[in-house]
Parts: C-alpha cells; structure tokens; sequence
C-alpha cells in the first residue's frame, strides 16, 4: 500500500515538472519575440539587402493592398496596415535601418526612434487617395496656410520607366522666441449691464496668449516618384510642405506632372506616335528599321511591299503603360514619310522608270479633308 502512495507521489511530481517546463519553454519563446520584435523585412517581402528603391515600391504596393478600408472583413487589418507603416519607417530611414540591423526593433524603442504616430500616407504618399468606401469623418475647422504649387519637368522616359526625383524646397518654418503675442483671436458675444434693468449685447475682440514666433528658412530636400503611366497635370502632395500659418498648421506643397517635348515620340493618352522617313527605293522595294524605345529596347519594323507616303502602321504593346496598371500598355503608331530623290534624272532613265512601273498618269482632283 505505501508502495502504491510513493508511486502516486513520484507521477504527480513529474507531471509537475512536465508542466514547469513547458510554462518555461513558452516564456523563453515570448521573450525572444518580445525582443527580436517584428520582422520588417518579411512584412515587406525584402530581402536584407533590399535598396531604398525597392523598399519604398513595396511599401506603395503593399499600402494599397492592406489598407483597412479596402478589408473590413479582415479583423488584422488595421494592425497589419500599422505594422507596414512600422516597416516603412525604419527600413527607409539608413540610421534606423543601421540600428534595426543590429538589435531589432526593441533598440529602437529604447532610444525613441520608433514613431507610434507615423502618418505614412502624409510622409509618402502625397494627395494618393485611399477612400475605399464608407463615411467620410470630418475635421474640426483649423487655420492653414497657402497652398504651394510646382511644376515638376519630366522626360518621356522618366515617364515609361518610372524614377524618383530629388527637389529642393527653401521653407519657411516656424521658430519660438522670447516674449508673448496675441494669438487665437475671435469675436464673442458679451452682454454689459447698463443699469435700471437694461442689458446691452455687444460683439468683443477676445485673444489668447501665445509664445511669440518668428519665420526661419529652413532647406528641404523632398523625393518625388514619378510612376510608370503618370500623365500631365497629374498631382503629388506634400503634406505640411507649404506655406506656414502662425496660428494655425501649414499648407502643402503641390507638385504638377509636366511632359518635356522629347525629340522622338509623342504621347497622346497610353499611345505614342512617331514618323520615319525612308528613301524611294525602300518603300518601292521593302525594308527593315529599327526604333529605340523610351527603355533602350529596339523595335524592329520590317516590310517587304509597297509603303505609300504617309502609310501608318501600329505596333501593339509598343506604347505608354497604363497608370492603374503597368502591365498594359498603349500601341505604338509609326508613320512613313517618303524622301524622293534630289537629282534629275535623264530622258533615258526617265524612259526606263517608266517601263518599271508601267504606271500611267493619274490626275485626281478631290476633297482630301472629307474622303476620296
């Protein structure tokens, strides 16, 4: 009987034990987790050595895919998003990226340099909108400063393949120094007493104290991404970027999409147009020319029958990709100018072109405008 006791005590002891360790192992794991922090990296689908290029493509991606509004059957969906904001923030800034490197993310908590309140639409996305649907949440009413708009001058290429462009902006900013002003100021409504019961309504000037400010120029080096397919007049906005207001927040700096003339094609919508002037002989004979596209790869048009002065032919595929979606792209259209011969030629060259062709003369008068 005692035998049976001790055996009973020894199985729970281990069962204990068991249990202990089992506690144990599932600590030590959330510990490394709570100190390695999340993977930015693999929220971003990167490798280590991802360049600041291809970071800042997936976070415009990925932004637009696990943006909350867009998945609102997603219950993950707002840490996801705030997980990709994390992400962005670190892995495109190289000092915080240099330290994430080395010890994760709890290093840079401990140093502050995590920013729990990262608006990653303001910092690079611009006047992209992300309204998927759903209520539109209005704002208390603030004073803001002007708007600033600029042109951006672009090349076609720059356009086709996509870049991003550096620009300086010279910013007036607001600095505190000593002293106090008047600031908040606003019309109340105040009622006076005259005495023997009458009263008087009257409007008042009421301002508050503020500490007084001064305007700085401060030098501003801004990245612009110019997008496969973006057109004229497109927008960038910079939130923030634009003219201060001493009581109230900043404007923003608005950047406008301008096409440089380029001496090769010319773009209407997705479709580019080009002309090619060819010799006599080729468009009687045939001939092969080859185009250099916008990227440096060659577009090669080959005919082996009669080209007539301002024949047109369309290469698909050939053209602008399409902004909503790159992988379509608009058609390429060439046109075919003839170049005639500079020299005369002798009655017995004549005579011999002539029975080449066997062609008589023909002599149409019409409308060319509204058709033969």
């Amino acid at each position: 009987m005692q035998a049976y006791s001790d055996d009973r005590v020894t199985s729970a002891r281990m069962a204990g034990l068991k249990l202990n360790w089992i506690l144990f192992i599932n600590l030590t794991i959330c510990v490394v987790l709570s100190i390695a922090g999340r993977d930015f990296y693999n929220i971003l689908g990167l490798s280590h050595s991802a360049s600041t290029h291809a970071i800042k493509k997936a976070y415009r991606r990925l932004a637009k895919e696990l943006h909350p509004d867009k998945n609102k059957d997603d219950p993950d969906a707002s840490q996801k998003f705030q997980d990709l904001g994390a992400a962005y923030e670190v892995l495109s800034d190289p000092e915080k990226r240099e330290i994430y490197d080395k010890c994760g993310e709890e290093c840079l908590k401990k140093d502050g340099m995590m920013n729990s309140n990262m608006d990653p639409f303001a910092s690079f996305f611009g006047d992209i909108n992300f309204h998927f649907g759903g209520e539109s949440h209005q704002q208390h009413q603030t004073p803001k400063g002007s708007n600033v708009i600029m042109d951006l001058f672009v090349t076609l290429e720059e356009l086709y393949s996509g870049n991003f462009i550096e620009i300086t902006r010279n910013k007036p900013v607001i600095k505190t120094v000593k002293g106090t002003r008047k600031c908040n100021c606003r019309q109340e409504l105040v009622t006076r007493n005259l005495g023997n019961g009458r009263f008087q309504m009257m409007q008042q000037s009421v301002c508050s104290e503020c500490p007084n400010v001064k305007l700085v120029n401060e030098e501003r080096i801004l990245e612009v991404e110019v997008e496969p397919g973006m057109v004229d007049n497109q927008e960038t906005k910079f939130t923030a970027e634009g003219e201060p207001h001493i009581d109230g927040e900043p404007g923003d700096l608005i950047i406008k999409i301008q096409t440089i003339p380029h001496p090769v094609f010319e773009r209407k919508d997705d479709d580019l147009y080009t002309n090619v002037t060819i010799s006599l002989q080729d468009a009687l004979l045939g001939f092969t020319v080859e185009i250099k596209h916008l990227d440096g790869h060659i577009v090669i048009i080959q005919r082996d029958k009669i080209t007539k002065h301002g024949a047109r032919i369309r290469k698909k595929g050939e053209g602008m990709p399409n902004y909503d979606n790159n992988n379509l792209h608009g058609a390429l259209y060439v046109t075919f100018d003839i170049a005639f011969p500079d020299n005369d030629f002798t009655d017995e060259q004549k005579e011999d072109i002539r029975k080449l062709l066997q062609q008589s003369s023909v002599n149409r008068i019409y409308n060319g405008i509204h058709g033969n």
